[in-house]
């Protein structure tokens, strides 16, 4: 039986590095807000800090609960974490508008020691190019496509390393691919909205084969799933169908509200006659 890095199904992990990291994130960033709440600035709403912090909740759930467990059992858990990570928590990160809270939160000794050279002229120039839709796109179709190759999701499934690498890979690609959903719903307005519908249909097509595969295929994707001890009552057949159909049900959900969100705003009377303005 090949080893897997996982302890016992359904036993709660408190790693102590990654608890304080968690914790020491929501402190600076909540230090922040206070700071920025009390200037009246208009990025400080209650909205912000409540969707930071149910993204950042949502990473916890999906790196230290049972489901980090569950995933060297069934499949469906390895797809809660992939849904959690790519789909829920990144844009609700984002929502967060975490970038200001974080500069008022850290210690100014902090700032201008370690970010302020960081945000030089090159590495802006190098985020702007990462932060364009094309790139976002591919960055996080590139992920989904690749971690879901049998032989790249056994070695994830057999080390501690490459399963880290797996989870940052979901979750940094899922940053990147609402970023440019998120900037057209802060400006709905722009020639470029209607781009991003499309976008976010596009996308959909990447998980739609992904999860037909899964759910009509005949054969077991990932045969290390055969060899792995089962508490569960479901077959390795039927916990594969359930994964993608799973995928399939929740990306298209949240992918067509995302979608519908920013259409209404794209087809509001305020958002046309910005659009009037702009075309003069």
């Amino acid at each position: 039986m090949p080893h897997t890095i996982h302890g016992n199904s359904g036993v709660w992990q408190f790693p102590l590095p990654l608890t304080l990291a968690f914790v020491f994130t929501a402190w600076v960033y909540v230090r922040g807000w206070l700071s920025l709440r009390s200037t009246s600035f208009n990025g400080s709403s209650p909205w912000c800090a409540f969707s930071f912090l149910l993204g950042l909740s949502l990473i916890w759930v999906a790196v230290a609960s049972p489901i980090a467990s569950w995933d060297a059992e069934l499949l469906t858990a390895h797809m809660i974490q992939h849904l959690l990570l790519m789909t829920f928590a990144a844009p609700l990160i984002l929502l967060g508008a975490p970038a200001r809270p974080f500069l008022f939160g850290l210690p100014s000794s902090f700032m201008y020691a370690f970010l302020r050279p960081a945000v030089r002229r090159p590495v802006q120039q190098i985020g702007n190019a990462l932060a364009t839709p094309a790139v976002c796109w591919c960055a996080a179709t590139a992920a989904l496509v690749a971690w879901h190759i049998p032989a790249a999701f056994t070695v994830a499934m057999q080390s501690h390393v490459w399963h880290a690498i797996e989870l940052a890979s979901f979750l940094v690609t899922g940053v990147l691919f609402w970023l440019p959903v998120v900037q057209a719903r802060a400006d709905a307005s722009t020639s470029a909205g209607w781009s991003i519908v499309a976008y976010l249909f596009l996308a959909t097509l990447p998980c739609d084969i992904l999860s037909a595969f899964l759910v009509f295929s005949e054969r077991t994707a990932y045969p290390i799933y055969l060899s792995m001890p089962r508490q569960s009552s479901l077959s390795v057949a039927e916990d594969q169908q359930f994964a993608g159909a799973l995928m399939w049900t929740v990306v298209t959900i949240v992918y067509l509200l995302a979608g519908a969100i920013l259409s209404t705003r794209l087809l509001s009377p305020h958002g046309s006659a910005r659009h009037a303005v702009e075309g003069v």
